[in-house]
């Protein structure tokens, strides 16, 4: 039986604008599957039912304009402020935090015409690459049950995969939007540092965060970045090209025929014993299948050792904690792995820091040298399947942090060289669970990634394929 939920994003910005639904028809639907099926997921932290229906009214008697998102629901990722709106940051010492302004990503969207339903769940302060809060409890996989989302964004992931959001934002500092996206089976596109004017990265120690969009489809995601690209003028000296198009056009053509270089290098091999599992592999050929198929020209490569990555990210990561407004109080009621992100990073010296972020631009240059032969990158999207509940030692966080590496191993240092990327679920496993690869471009190059993209999506349908609980 039909329901709006099978529509694309796309799909139902055009129904809305053919008056075919009305934006409170189209909120009224998600919020009844957030309410029948969410308790088994945990995608979302609060919903805000009453001011999404409030929204809604205003936008059907303003009537369709010009903004990208209009009528659309989404969700606030809980690390982004919004007045009035519970904000936890997935932290306990936050449970009942309502901010009373909001954050500029939040006026963004909502200026885009987007209609927020509510929080969607992060780890505590969005450290980890898993959504397993003390605060809410696990986010769990819409495709599996017992197996996590990764993260940060995993709850974004979670109620995208399950049809409870067309689409939603997220952010990723160290892969938090490719990661979640990978382990449900959808699109995670994260753009270069300095393309977009809100969340640029540039204001972010080391520039690694960036907002970016999670979608069932390569042309849905690209849709979410044009809306949050359409913010506002320009504010830092400094921006990837763009020739200022939309990026959609790139994703619905999809055309052209491309270089691309292919690997599976991680710079954490040689802090970590990294091991691609067979299940990823299994996914690298069938994209290499694929782009064969389409004509690419493909590669494989390896790029330049670089042993002291390891070690100046980790001091970079633990620095960022440091910044965290946590008393010594508080501190005693955080994740193990949060304090000790937080203590280490507060014991490091402003020269540790500085030479730390000193190797990481070495790196970023030696890394777009690297890759500069060739129009974009192919990676594994994720080293392992999406763990189980429960997998990730919360205890011993060192051996917490490890194990995320292991877990993710290709998406932290896309962050560090500014690149764009983007995840796409082109194979599962035996058991159906979702796998993917990661595509990397050169700066600027976002549109290059949603061609091959939509190229890939048209052959394989991920699309197509959805988690049980989606047609619930």
């Amino acid at each position: 039986m039909f329901e709006l939920h099978h529509l694309t994003a796309q799909e139902q910005w055009n129904w809305l604008h053919r008056r075919e639904v009305s934006v409170r028809d189209l909120v009224e639907h998600y919020l009844a599957r957030i309410a029948r099926l969410d308790d088994g997921i945990g995608s979302f932290v609060t919903v805000a039912g009453d001011r999404a229906l409030a929204q809604a009214d205003r936008l059907d008697a303003e009537g369709p304009g010009a903004q990208p998102l209009w009528g659309l629901p989404l969700g606030d990722k809980d690390l982004v402020a919004r007045a009035g709106q519970r904000t936890t940051y997935g932290s306990r010492v936050l449970a009942e935090n309502v901010p009373d302004r909001s954050d500029e990503l939040v006026g963004v969207l909502d200026s885009a015409g987007a209609v927020s339903l509510g929080t969607t769940a992060a780890p505590e302060f969005g450290m980890p690459a898993y959504t397993e809060s003390s605060l809410s409890g696990a986010t769990r996989n819409p495709w599996a049950p017992a197996l996590g989302v990764g993260g940060s964004s995993g709850g974004a992931a979670a109620a995208v995969a399950a049809g409870l959001l067309p689409f939603a934002p997220g952010s990723d500092g160290g892969g938090s939007v490719r990661i979640p996206a990978a382990a449900t089976g959808l699109v995670g596109l994260k753009p270069s540092r300095g393309l977009l004017p809100v969340g640029s990265g540039l204001d972010r120690l080391a520039g690694l965060v960036v907002p970016g969009a999670i979608a069932r489809t390569v042309a849905d995601a690209a849709m979410l970045l044009d809306g949050l690209a359409a913010g506002g003028p320009y504010e830092f000296a400094t921006r990837a090209p763009n020739d200022g198009s939309p990026l959609l056009a790139s994703a619905v053509r999809g055309e052209g025929r491309f270089q691309l270089g292919v690997t599976t290098w991680s710079p954490w091999s040689t802090e970590y014993d990294i091991r691609v599992s067979p299940e990823a592999r299994e996914a690298l050929s069938r994209a290499l299948e694929e782009l064969t198929a389409i004509g690419h020209g493909l590669e494989e490569f390896e790029p330049e050792p670089a042993p002291e990555y390891a070690a100046a990210f980790r001091t970079v990561w633990q620095a960022g904690a440091a910044t965290l407004p946590l008393d010594d109080g508080q501190l005693e009621l955080v994740e193990p792995l949060t304090r000790w992100l937080v203590r280490t990073g507060r014991a490091t010296g402003a020269q540790q820091l500085a030479e730390a972020l000193a190797t990481l631009t070495g790196f970023e240059r030696s890394i777009i040298r690297s890759f500069s032969r060739f129009d974009a990158v192919l990676t594994p999207a994720l080293a392992l399947p999406p763990p189980p509940i429960g997998w990730f030692e919360r205890d011993r966080p060192e051996r917490d942090f490890e194990q995320q590496c292991l877990f993710t191993p290709f998406t932290s240092f896309v962050n560090v060289a500014g690149l764009p990327a983007i995840s796409l679920p082109v194979a599962e496993s035996a058991d159906g669970i979702p796998m993917g690869v990661q595509l990397i471009g050169r700066p600027g190059g976002e549109r290059t990634l949603l061609s091959i993209g939509a190229q890939l999506e048209r052959r394989i349908g991920w699309q197509r394929r959805h988690p049980p609980a989606w047609t619930g």
